[in-house]
């Protein structure tokens, strides 16, 4: 069969449930994976065909598909901030919103002038896409990683070692803290934030494929991580350090209201290029 005809087909199939251009970026994303064609190649050599056995491999991602598996996790991979990661059911798919959160991290630190070494904190750094995209991006910098799920770690560590970076990798329950033992210029955290009232916003791939110990919070408590994160930053940031936090796009007030009830100074509310609440900074000084 051609491929451009599979591909339709393809499309068709998936379009009631995914919409038309989820669907076809389905389908040259797989394409580039499995059969190393892009959307270029198809385009120049329409002819191209798929074998019985390609067909076999393609159905199968197709019937995955139907029942809303993410396709990044079919893949076993996804790209993020430029850099390729592992994924797998341990670890939440890498969003766009969280490369905001490392471009704006990235920006502080470039317009300061580099007298030390940085020391940078990453809380619940899930496939590590923070971490790492920080210790590519600012080469002079010390980097840690905590999470409570070992196998997420194990993820991490590989997706450090396949981006040729040195990130130091530490299985902790932030919940259960009471000091991180020594100081940091940078703690950074996207913990978990949705409320369970939120999950009826929740996509069906999401909910019933990404991990909910990094998804939820109570809905009585939803600020647990932050008020938890915030006092440890409060006795293990430097003088001059910053708090980073990726937030529930509702509770920007009350987020910003916590920093200041801490006595953070300058917290910024950022919003993501959806127009929604996403991102904060804040110091101690």
């Amino acid at each position: 069969m051609k491929i451009k005809q599979y591909r339709d087909q393809f499309i068709q199939a998936l379009t009631p449930i995914h919409g038309e251009d989820e669907a076809e970026s389905f389908f040259y994303l797989i394409l580039e994976d499995k059969n190393q064609l892009k959307r270029i190649d198809l385009a120049l050599q329409p002819d191209l065909v798929f074998k019985n056995e390609e067909i076999l491999v393609w159905n199968s991602f197709l019937e995955q598909l139907k029942l809303e598996i993410p396709v990044q996790y079919l893949l076993g991979k996804t790209s993020f901030y430029g850099l390729d990661f592992i994924v797998n059911e341990n670890v939440l798919i890498p969003r766009s919103e969280t490369e905001e959160l490392v471009e704006w991290i990235i920006e502080t630190q470039n317009s300061k002038l580099k007298t030390q070494k940085l020391r940078i904190l990453d809380i619940g750094t899930g496939s590590g896409c923070i971490a790492i995209s920080l210790a590519k991006n600012i080469p002079d910098a010390e980097v840690f990683a905590i999470d409570v799920s070992e196998k997420a770690l194990a993820t991490a560590k590989k997706n450090a070692i396949e981006n040729n970076v040195d990130v130091t990798f530490i299985h902790q329950n932030i919940l259960e803290t009471e000091d991180l033992g020594q100081q940091f210029d940078i703690i950074v955290s996207n913990p978990p934030y949705v409320r369970n009232l939120e999950k009826l916003e929740i996509k069906k791939n999401v909910l019933d494929n990404e991990p909910h110990l990094a998804l939820f919070v109570d809905d009585t408590d939803a600020l647990i991580f932050y008020k938890k994160i915030a006092e440890l930053a409060q006795k293990n940031l430097t003088q001059n350090g910053l708090l980073f936090f990726e937030i529930n796009q509702y509770l920007g007030k009350e987020m910003i209201d916590l920093l200041q009830e801490m006595t953070f100074k300058n917290s910024e509310l950022r919003k993501d290029i959806y127009g929604n609440n996403r991102m904060t900074k804040s110091s101690l000084t």
